[in-house]
């Protein structure tokens, strides 16, 4: 049998590259990515300190692949998001964001509009 494996990366944001790779049964993730090229053309990219996943969810390159997985490689976060979260409720202001926005009149906290 063999398995039809999609390679995805994203090597900066708005650019995505697909590798279509068929392989034997049985075959891991480290193969298939070793197998796809990908290493090849982003020389940057150390296997073994890679984070991939399978259809969003995390995998371990020891991970056995089956038919028509959509292996992921993800970039390492730039902005650490809790700390995004809190420069934008800081830059809007408490009255302008989440559950304090848009408040009626004598409502109870978080059921606004």
């Amino acid at each position: 049998m063999t398995l039809n494996i999609t390679v995805v990366y994203s090597p900066s944001p708005r650019l995505v590259r697909e590798w279509n790779v068929d392989l034997p049964a049985g075959r891991t993730a480290r193969q298939a990515l070793i197998e796809c090229g990908v290493l090849h053309e982003f020389a940057d990219l150390v296997l073994d300190t890679l984070k991939i996943g399978i259809w969003g969810k995390h995998f371990g390159l020891a991970h056995v692949l089956n038919d028509h997985d959509r292996l992921e490689i993800y970039r390492p976060l730039r902005v650490d998001p809790t700390v995004a979260r809190r420069e934008r409720f800081t830059k809007q202001g408490a009255k302008r964001a989440g559950l304090f926005a848009a408040k009626r009149a004598n409502a109870k906290a978080g059921y606004g509009g």
